[in-house]
């Protein structure tokens, strides 16, 4: 059962860098973004994964101040990556409140769309991403071996880099990606009683190289499991980390702040 302790509200400001409002269904976005900020969460970035939702994620950064947005096609949806899909997402990145390329990558547990249709999508918005200096929102599972690969080809010729949201993947793929520049997206899952690997990936994560997360409305963090997840439980993501990095959350909360304002290019508040 969820638990009905009041969420945290801690001592420093947080930015919560992937989730989906369109997705949400709790309530008003204006009410749910309200509660939010009382939690201490002065921007968020609300990812596209498919044609179907560019405009819609960046019809709510331009309604709200506080609020970001992404432009790209999910591997889920990838055989919906065409020309047509690549010009909208162009002209749409184009917008000031757009901060990077994504949600992108391979996702071969389900294979919504083929091994083929992913690689294709996933490189050309990469090279999208190149072109138009954007850094990139990378999804990524059971794909270590051609996830690795792609970023080893590609990652050398991106002036900014990105994140590989919600890691799950192995400590290699981690490591790799750690080299080449990339940071690294953590959320509920990190305390869930059975994702000691991905608490074990943080632990060798460098502190400037972490993000806080939700994924809202997916993966919400204990003790609130049950609930839809919303921005507003991304404190429990920060005090998790905090305790698996064994470091005072005074010292981890700025560190992480900057990192998020930095690959993302949001300005100072």
């Amino acid at each position: 059962m969820a638990s009905d302790k009041p969420i945290p509200l801690l001592s420093s400001a947080l930015i919560e860098t992937h989730c989906h409002l369109d997705s949400l269904k709790e309530g008003p976005i204006a009410e749910l973004l309200e509660k939010t900020r009382q939690q201490g969460i002065e921007q968020l970035i609300t990812i596209s994964t498919s044609p179907e939702n560019y405009d819609t994620v960046l019809e709510y950064a331009k309604t709200y101040p506080d609020v970001y947005c992404t432009q790209g096609v999910h591997p889920h949806s990838a055989s919906q990556w065409s020309t047509a899909a690549s010009e909208h997402l162009i002209r749409n990145a184009a917008h000031s409140k757009v901060v990077a390329i994504g949600e992108i990558g391979l996702d071969y547990h389900y294979y919504y769309s083929t091994k083929e249709q992913q690689i294709v999508a996933f490189k050309e918005q990469l090279e999208i991403a190149i072109k138009l200096d954007l850094p990139v929102v990378i999804h990524s599972r059971d794909a270590d071996e051609d996830m690795e690969e792609i970023l080893n080809e590609m990652a050398p010729r991106m002036n900014k880099k990105g994140v590989i949201h919600s890691f799950t993947s192995g400590e290699q793929l981690a490591r790799t990606a750690l080299a080449l520049g990339f940071h690294l997206g953590f959320n509920g899952i990190i305390t869930f009683n059975n994702a000691q690997n991905v608490r074990d990936v943080l632990k060798l994560t460098p502190l400037d190289k972490i993000l806080f997360e939700t994924d809202a409305p997916y993966l919400t963090p204990t003790p609130y499991r049950g609930r839809p997840n919303a921005p507003f439980y991304l404190p429990m993501v920060a005090l998790k980390v905090a305790e698996v990095k064994e470091i005072k959350l005074e010292e981890l909360l700025p560190i992480v702040h900057q990192n998020s304002q930095t690959l993302f290019g949001l300005p100072a508040k």
